[in-house]
């Protein structure tokens, strides 16, 4: 646990160098001005220290994460030409990095799965976060990238979900959809994010209307009525997860409580995104489909691991709001009792972290162990 927690005060120190809110408002608005300055030069030094030091932790762990042996196994039946159920991008890429370091070496295989993910995080914070300090610091008390030394695969996507937002801020639709489809190579379930994102793009851009909050009535009604039919249609791309481990049909109390927060959140800095700042308003929509998913989704397996596709984007969100608020006793006091909420779940966060079901701690790294 030392080690995260030192991670973690050594990054926030780091992070309070950085000072990037006008060249994240040039990203999101895709007007991005030429030329480089002090700043600029403190932003990027601080924002790379942090990365190596994020990337270290990651890329020299062993035996961290319950699935950390069950993946080096995978990789030699990848190797060996056996079916397996991860996708074809992972399988090309852990085949080869066998051929180049041998056969079962697999801690180059998990190091390099490691600082990629790390690099796709830390560049979306930098490149999107208007509050760059706060939203490390969600993404760390959240335990985004802690998790990530667990469910290689899957937290490699998130990261590149977090990274392609900015493109679809920007109205750039091809360049998100190809970042997403490229991202499926790895974890197909992130297909779903394609159509999610760009309905809830759409629907950000407009003013609420009747018979959107209708519709939104209709797909909650269907996920209580009709999750046979869903479910059906979940198992034709993933049929062995049908009555497997996974399909537990529960849902975590724990992230339904961290979205309605959000979204009462939101409602108390509603003029901040009312009129304007869009992408804060793409961000509160993304927030309440988290919300819907994470509520009413137990019949979908692995519901937490769908519903983060969406909550995910609060490392964005909650910042941004607390950013733009006038300054004052107000403001003040949520980012208090935000930051407060978000310790209290990391301290339990990291207690849970030695059951076997999970496993990032004991931290181990292949130098020292």
């Amino acid at each position: 646990m030392a080690v995260y927690l030192t991670l973690t005060a050594a990054v926030l120190i780091l992070a309070l160098k950085v000072d990037n809110h006008i060249y994240a408002k040039q990203q999101i608005t895709g007007h991005i001005a030429n030329g480089t300055d002090r700043r600029k030069a403190q932003n990027i030094a601080a924002a790379l220290g942090i990365y190596i030091l994020m990337a270290a932790v990651s890329a020299l762990r062993i035996a961290v994460g319950n699935d950390y042996w069950v993946y080096r196994e995978n990789f030699k039946l990848i190797y060996a030409g056996r079916d397996v159920a991860s996708e074809p991008g992972f399988n090309f890429i852990v085949y080869w990095m066998q051929k180049i370091w041998g056969y079962d070496n697999y801690l180059p295989i998990f190091g390099l799965f490691s600082v990629v993910t790390v690099a796709f995080m830390v560049k979306a914070l930098y490149d999107q976060a208007e509050w760059f300090f706060g939203s490390l610091f969600l993404l760390l008390t959240s335990g985004y990238y802690f998790s990530s030394l667990n469910s290689v695969r899957y937290y490699l996507v998130v990261a590149m979900v977090m990274y392609a937002t900015k493109y679809l801020l920007r109205e750039e639709y091809l360049k998100f959809v190809l970042w997403i489809a490229f991202a499926a190579l790895f974890h197909k379930s992130v297909l779903l994010v394609i159509p999610a994102y760009l309905i809830l793009y759409w629907l950000s851009e407009k003013k609420l209307k009747p018979w959107v909050i209708a519709a939104g009535g209709a797909l909650i009604a269907s996920m209580i009525l009709f999750q046979d039919v869903y479910r059906k249609i979940i198992f034709l791309f993933y049929p062995f997860y049908e009555e497997s481990a996974y399909d537990t049909g529960s849902i975590s109390v724990v992230n339904v409580g961290m979205g309605l927060c959000c979204l009462v959140l939101c409602f108390l800095c509603y003029g901040v995104w009312k009129d304007d700042n869009p992408h804060i308003r793409f961000y509160v929509w993304v927030n309440a489909a988290g919300l819907i998913i994470n509520t009413f989704g137990s019949f979908i397996p692995e519901v937490t691991r769908v519903g983060n596709y969406f909550k995910v984007i609060q490392v964005f969100l909650i910042p941004a709001l607390l950013y733009h608020l006038p300054d004052g006793r107000w403001k003040k006091l949520l980012i208090a009792g935000t930051a407060a909420a978000f310790l209290i779940y990391f301290a339990f966060f990291l207690k849970t972290a030695y059951d076997v079901d999970i496993r990032l701690l004991p931290y181990r790294n292949w130098i020292f162990d």
